[in-house]
This record gives C-alpha cells, sequence and structure tokens, in this order.
C-alpha cells in the first residue's frame, strides 16, 4: 500500500525516497509500479477563463533488491523516480493555454547497512540521481518561449539510524538524504535556455510497531528542503524581472499514520491517513496545488509460493492554491492513486 503514499507530496516529491527495502529478512527483491490521476483546475478573471485539468496522469516504477553480506552486514539496492512533474494546460480560452511543462527523474540508490546488535543499526551510501524536462510558456494563445532539456545528472548519498525490537515488531529509523544539484543543457532562445536545478535535502523519519496480537501501527513524517530548491531557465532569468522557472516558498512536512492488520495467513490490510499543511501564498502556476488530505486502504496477499502481492488506492483531497503572477483561482480538487508491489524473500 505504501506505493502510493508519497505519490502526491510537496514541491514535486513523488517517491518519498524511502530505504525499507535494506530491513527485509534475508534475500528480498520487489518491483512496484504507481498510478496517480490528478484533476486540478482553476480559473482565471474572476471565474471567466476555466484552466480545465491541468495536470495529466502519470506512472511512477520503483524496484529493489536486498542481500545480507553476513551476520551484521546487508546491502540494498534501490531504484525509484524520486521527483517529476507533469503540466499541460490544454483547455481553450485560458489565459496559459499552450503552456506545458514535464520533469522526469530517475534514481539509484546503494544502501549498507551494519547492526551493532540486534536492536541497533546505522546505514548509508551513495544516491545517482538523473532528470530530463521540457518546458513551453504560451500567453493568451501564441508560444511565447519553449525549451526542451537534455538528461543531466549527479550524485548525493543518503546516511541513518535505526532502532528495532522484534519481539513487539517495532522499528524506528531516521534517514537524511543530501541536497542534489543538476545541470541540464536546453534548446531556449538564441541557444541558451539551459537548465540548473537544485533537489532537496530531506529527513525521513519512518516508525512501527506492534500494538496487539497481529495488529500494528505505522507511520511516517517527512521533511523536505523545498526553500532552497528551485528549477531554473538561464534564459528566462537573465530578462527583465527575471525568476526561477519554479521555487517554492517553505518546506513542506508530510505525515502519514495507519493501522494495519494480519486477518489470515495470507492475508493482511491496512489504512492510513496523509497530511500536508498549506503552505500559504502563492504557488508556481506550473503547481496549482498547496498541500492536501488522504485517506489509503490496501491489503497483501501471500500465494503458496511466497511471493506477496500488495495493492492500494489513496484517495488525495488536494489543498487549495493561487498561482503567482496571473492570480489564477485553484480550489476543490482531488487526485486517486493506485499502486501494486510484487516481493519476494527467498
Amino acid at each position: 500500500m505504501l506505493t502510493t503514499t508519497a505519490a502526491y507530496a510537496g514541491g514535486i516529491d513523488r517517491s518519498g525516497q524511502s530505504i525499507g527495502a535494506i530491513f527485509e529478512d534475508g534475500k528480498y527483491v520487489e518491483l512496484s509500479y504507481g498510478m496517480v490521476t490528478p484533476s486540478v483546475t482553476g480559473t482565471f478573471g474572476g471565474g471567466t477563463q476555466a484552466s480545465g485539468s491541468m495536470a495529466p496522469s502519470y506512472g511512477s516504477v520503483g524496484l529493489a533488491f536486498k542481500t545480507d553480506i553476513n551476520d551484521k552486514v546487508s546491502l540494498a539496492l534501490i531504484i525509484d523516480q524520486p521527483f517529476g512533474a507533469n503540466v499541460d494546460y490544454d483547455t481553450a480560452g485560458y489565459i496559459l493555454t499552450g503552456t506545458a511543462a514535464t520533469v522526469e527523474t530517475t534514481s539509484i540508490t546503494v544502501v549498507g547497512r551494519y547492526k551493532f546488535n540486534e536492536n541497533i543499526s546505522v546505514f548509508a551510501g551513495p544516491r545517482y540521481l538523473r532528470a530530463s524536462g521540457d518546458y513551453t510558456l504560451a500567453v493568451g494563445g501564441p508560444i511565447a518561449y519553449t525549451s526542451t532539456y537534455s538528461t543531466g545528472d549527479n550524485t548525493g548519498y543518503v546516511a541513518g539510524m535505526a532502532y528495532e525490537r522484534q519481539d513487539i515488531a517495532m522499528r524506528v529509523a531516521l534517514t537524511y538524504s543530501s541536497a542534489i544539484d543538476l545541470e541540464l543543457d536546453g534548446t531556449g532562445a538564441g541557444g541558451l535556455g539551459d537548465l540548473t536545478a537544485t533537489m532537496p535535502q530531506s529527513v525521513n523519519l519512518e516508525f512501527q510497531s506492534g500494538v496487539a496480537a497481529d495488529t500494528l501501527v505505522f507511520g511516517s513524517v517527512r521533511w523536505a528542503g523545498w526553500k532552497d530548491a528551485h528549477i531554473t531557465d538561464t534564459f528566462l532569468i537573465g530578462l527583465p524581472n527575471g525568476a526561477p522557472l519554479v521555487d517554492w516558498a517553505d518546506d513542506t512536512v508530510t505525515y502519514t499514520l495507519g493501522v494495519g492488520r494480519k486477518f489470515s495467513d495470507k492475508f493482511s490490510g491496512a489504512v492510513s491517513v496523509g497530511y500536508e499543511k498549506e503552505l500559504g501564498g502563492a504557488v508556481s502556476n506550473l503547481s496549482g496545488k498547496d498541500g492536501y488530505t488522504s485517506i489509503s486502504v490496501g491489503g497483501t496477499y501471500t500465494l503458496d509460493n511466497g511471493i506477496e502481492l500488495t495493492g492500494g488506492v489513496r484517495y488525495i483531497m488536494v489543498g487549495d492554491a493561487t498561482t503567482e503572477t496571473i492570480g489564477a483561482v485553484f480550489a476543490d480538487n482531488s487526485a486517486v492513486a493506485v499502486g501494486l508491489k510484487v516481493a519476494y524473500n527467498f
């Protein structure tokens, strides 16, 4: 179910950058897929112009493999798509009709874990991030500017520690992920239009604990430093009154809390709620959202051969927002996310 938990979080967060696979028993492999279908609409000019839904559906995949080197050392490889954006104002008659943008990223993280004893462990490793995208600005119909950004990449790292008690299925893990700077060549006006970006540093606190027989409480708190992050087109920043293509007014804190229940040896289910406070102030015209509240339900079924199939669905109530520059109002919006994960311990 957690494959959909961070699918519509602050900034352009998508995966939540969890390293949970490192805590699985023995050798472990998982493949996950999530699909998010937003309905994000706004109006301009006192309601005289409607944007239509400016946030197309998108999918996200993940892969993880974990193995034990010995009794104390384990290693995990995690591939995900941690950040992304997909914007398309395609409804005729809106002031920004024709404006569109995409951001696509892939991350490869290698995490090594060392267990001091049954309770305390530390983990760390490098993270490689690659990104690409495009941007088209149209005002009143005609295209004013467009650039396609080729792939750029860089590395960062993750580090953290965990406390566990197996007798009550308890684990508390704290993970720090460093910021990563990117530079992407662009095809903007006059041979300019390159892109620079900073993806934020973050801290994840993930926890779980048994509270009764076959019942587990779980949750997470994610802080992401979006205030110091940005996506900047070098051509646009050079114009009079130029500003980053996208920046954010403040950092975000995202909360998740849920309860899971084992109903039989083969089936367990869970329900959780998520919350991210609205930051207030104007948001980018490439966003249209500010904070959210969500509810998720899901379940896991274990086949006779030990393969686990996990599925979940999440309903997200998107926070209202007013956009910068033109003052468009986005309200009463939502998104639906579904996720599927196949996992196997061997």
